[in-house]
C-alpha cells in the first residue's frame, strides 16, 4: 500500500501537506474477555501511525536514552483505566535530548492510546476526544509487544487475562495545515483514507472508524493545567512529554496548538484532542487520497501473523 498519493479536486485547495504516512487501528477486548461482539466489549481503541515522507523528510524524536522509548506499557488497559488519569509504570520522565530520524529511509511508529473507545463521531463537529502517544519506536517488536495479552495477578481479583489487540483499519494518513484565512485561524487536521476493510462493516462503524476522515488535530501544552474543553484532567505530571524548547516555543502561553511540525507526535506523553471535521475530505479540503496499490495488506508485512486481524480483513468482530 506504502503512502499513497493525495490528488487535488481544486485549483487551490489551501491546504499544505506536512506528512504522510500509513494509519492502523486496533482496539482490545476487555479484561478476561476474549473476543468482543461490540463496542461494549471493547477496552482500548489504539491507532499506529508510520510517518513516510514531509515537508522534512528528517524529523526529530525523544531521544532514546530518555528512558521511555519502547516501554510500550499502556496503563489504561487494566481494571482501574480512567480517560482521566493514566497511572505510571515506574516510567521516567521523558523529551530529554533529540535524536533525528529519516522517515523516508528508517521505519518509525508512533503508538497512540484514544481515551475513548471510539473515534469522534462525524456528525458531531464540536467534541473533542482526548489521546496520547504511548510510545515512539524504530523497533517493530516493540509495538507487537505493546499489542499481545498478558496474564498478571491483582491483589483484589486475583488472575486477570488481557487479551491481545485486533487490527481493525489499515489506511493511508495525511497531516496537513490549513492556510489561515481572516476568517479562520492557523490550524491542522489529520486526514486517513482506508483501504482494508473495503466497504462499510459493523466493527468499523460502531468504532466510528469509516471510510476516510477528517480531524482537526490540536497538541496539548504540557506546561498549562486544567482539563479545559477536553473533559479530561490529562496524564500525571511525571507522564507528560517535555518538550526540547524550540518546540514548546510553538506552543508559547496557549493550552493547546496546532500540530505544527508534526514532530510534537514523536514524544511520547504528547497529548492531544482529535475533533472531527469531516467525513468527506474532498469537499472539505479540496484533494482526495489514493492508495499506491490495492489488495496488499501492509499491516501483515509489518506486523505478521502476530496480530489478529480478522476485524481487519473480513470485517467482522473477534
Amino acid at each position: 500500500m506504502g503512502q499513497g498519493k493525495e490528488v487535488k479536486t481544486r485549483p487551490d485547495p489551501q491546504v499544505e501537506i506536512q506528512e504522510r504516512g500509513e494509519i492502523f487501528f486496533f482496539y482490545r477486548p476487555k479484561v478476561n474477555k476474549e473476543e468482543a461482539h461490540s463496542v461494549d466489549d471493547v477496552q482500548r481503541l489504539y491507532i499506529v501511525m508510520r510517518p513516510e515522507s514531509g515537508e522534512n523528510p528528517v524529523e526529530e524524536k525523544q531521544d532514546p536514552l530518555s528512558g521511555k522509548e519502547g516501554s510500550g506499557k499502556d496503563s489504561g488497559d487494566g481494571d482501574e483505566a480512567s480517560g482521566s488519569s493514566s497511572g505510571t509504570n515506574n516510567r521516567s520522565e521523558g523529551g530529554h535530548g533529540v535524536e533525528k530520524v529519516n522517515i523516508e529511509k528508517q521505519i518509525l511508529l508512533r503508538f497512540i492510546v484514544m481515551g475513548k473507545k471510539t473515534l469522534p463521531d462525524p456528525s458531531k463537529k464540536s467534541q473533542p476526544f482526548w489521546g496520547f502517544v504511548e510510545m515512539v519506536t524504530k523497533n517493530v517488536e516493540d509495538v507487537k509487544n505493546a499489542l499481545k495479552g498478558e496474564d498478571y495477578e491483582t491483589k483484589t481479583r486475583g488472575h486477570r487475562h488481557k487479551p491481545p489487540a485486533r487490527a481493525v483499519g489499515e489506511g493511508i494518513y495525511r497531516i496537513l495545515r490549513h492556510k489561515p484565512t481572516p476568517t479562520r485561524k492557523h490550524h491542522t487536521h489529520l486526514v486517513y483514507k482506508l483501504e482494508f476493510p473495503s466497504g462499510e462493516h459493523e466493527p468499523q462503524e460502531s468504532l466510528n472508524i469509516e471510510p476516510e476522515g477528517s480531524f482537526l488535530i490540536q497538541i496539548r501544552n504540557p506546561e498549562q493545567g486544567g482539563g479545559g474543553r477536553s473533559g479530561f484532567g490529562g496524564l500525571k505530571r511525571k507522564r507528560k512529554a517535555q518538550f526540547p524548547a524550540h518546540l514548546q516555543a510553538h506552543l508559547g502561553h496557549t493550552r493547546f496548538g496546532a500540530a505544527d511540525p508534526p514532530d510534537f507526535l514523536n514524544y511520547e506523553g504528547c497529548e492531544f484532542l482529535l475533533i472531527s471535521a469531516s467525513d468527506d475530505i474532498e469537499q472539505e479540503l479540496g484533494m482526495e487520497l489514493e492508495p499506491d496499490s490495492v489488495g496488499e495488506c501492509d499491516l501483515l508485512k509489518i506486523f505478521g501473523d502476530d496480530v489478529v486481524a480478522t476485524p481487519l480483513l473480513r470485517g467482522t468482530w473477534d
